[in-house]
């Protein structure tokens, strides 16, 4: 079937080149300048190689404590055992081939006056620019009861790895019949859309092992990022299998007992046979140690340069910042320190930094074969990014789009882990 050209479908087309491909425009810097990046995820990666293509000459650091960073986006395939978690793998000698210094170790302290990043073996490095990409750690002081020894019986499973793993194996050892509860935070969170994706594949995966179960949604939002495409595939695929319990009916989770196992709603308590509990978040906690992190737990900064609104010389780049409109993504991230890298060589040249335009695609998979996305552009606009131009999947789709939205995530995750990592 040929589906025409339409406004979303340019706009999906533009995003994943975009996102994954095209560095952005950089003046290559006249004398080597050092820049140390913290965290090597999608935003801190690509940030170092975009730098170091940009100019050879400069001395980019980056600086990570796991030797092997293991991707959020297709984690949820994991949980539901339709992937392993090998394919979420990658290491940096790619980046260490192409100049880069990796420092396998974590960041404990950083000196703002002084320029420097101290490690935790001692190490101080010295930059004249400074890019934190820390993603996101958890606000549990918000979530009583919960904390990281109640994670290794109630998993949280939001960042890539041992979590994972562990909430597959709770569902894997769960009786026929059981109760999967997925709490949900309100935003700002890291991929809004992926809990409920998450719900998906569980669904997909009990619906096939386990088809007297069910998924038990219980979330701190009214509505949510492309609601009417995830209920739509729920009826179409899962029937009645998965219930959601939305903030106005007491879906709130207000405090955890992992002794017991009980989650405790505005409106009741549920002890569910796996219990999977996102909670709220904020910026990774570099940010606060360097100070750029405000009173919202997440990093304002110049949307032009991505430098610090309260700290200079400090850019902060992927999940950490205070973004506006652009989602809190891998591709944003990705997209992110491209331009922050772009910004950072135009200061130590003493040009002015280009006014960015940042493509952001989401794509979920909500069970083998079917998917659909989100995608836009976004500019500065004030003090945030806004939205200049998006789309997203129509509800009313055929299922050859679903299909093929699916084949395109999985080229979309392929080719940004490798422009990202090698």
């Amino acid at each position: 079937m040929n589906t025409p050209v339409t406004r979303r479908n340019a706009i999906l087309g533009i995003a994943v080149a975009a996102t994954s491909l095209a560095a952005p425009s950089i003046l290559r810097a006249q004398s080597a300048g050092r820049v140390v990046v913290v965290g090597g995820g999608f935003g801190g990666a690509a940030c170092a190689r975009a730098l170091k293509r940009a100019d050879a000459k400069l001395q980019v650091t980056l600086i990570e404590p796991n030797k092997t960073y293991v991707c959020c986006p297709f984690s949820n395939e994991v949980i539901a055992g339709l992937r392993e978690i090998e394919a979420q793998q990658f290491g940096y000698d790619k980046l260490a081939a192409g100049g880069i210094s990796i420092v396998t170790q974590a960041a404990a302290g950083i000196d703002t006056q002084t320029r420097g990043v101290t490690t935790g073996d001692g190490t101080t490095f010295g930059y004249d620019r400074l890019v934190l990409s820390p993603g996101i750690d958890f606000h549990l002081e918000a979530l009583p009861g919960y904390d990281e020894a109640a994670s290794e019986t109630i998993p949280h499973a939001w960042k890539a790895g041992a979590q994972t793993l562990l909430l597959r194996q709770q569902l894997e050892a769960m009786e026929d019949g059981g109760t999967v509860a997925i709490a949900i935070p309100a935003n700002p969170s890291r991929c809004p859309p992926a809990p409920y994706e998450r719900a998906s594949l569980i669904a997909h995966y009990l619906t096939s092992r386990k088809p007297r179960s069910k998924v038990l949604i219980l979330d701190a939002k009214d509505a949510f990022s492309q609601q009417r495409l995830f209920e739509k595939a729920w009826k179409e695929l899962y029937g009645d299998m998965i219930e959601r319990v939305a903030l106005s009916q007491g879906g709130r989770v207000t405090s955890v007992d992992p002794t017991t196992r009980t989650i405790v709603t505005e409106f009741g308590n549920y002890t569910p046979d796996v219990a999977n509990v996102i909670p709220p978040q904020r910026a990774g906690r570099i940010a606060g140690v360097a100070g750029v992190a405000d009173a919202t737990g997440w990093c304002p900064i110049d949307p032009v340069t991505f430098e610090s609104k309260l700290v200079p010389n400090v850019h902060v780049v992927g999940d950490a910042c205070l973004g506006g409109g652009i989602p809190k993504s891998a591709s944003a991230a990705s997209a992110q320190g491209k331009a922050c890298a772009s910004a950072i060589v135009n200061l130590l040249t003493g040009r002015a930094p280009d006014t960015p335009r940042l493509t952001g695609v989401c794509y979920n998979v909500v069970a083998p074969g079917y998917g659909f996305s989100l995608a836009g552009h976004y500019q500065p606009r004030g003090d945030i990014f806004a939205e200049v131009e998006g789309g997203t999947s129509p509800v009313d789709a055929p299922r050859e789009l679903r299909a093929r939205e699916a084949t395109e995530a999985e080229r979309w995750f392929e080719t940004i882990t490798a422009d990202t990592f090698g």
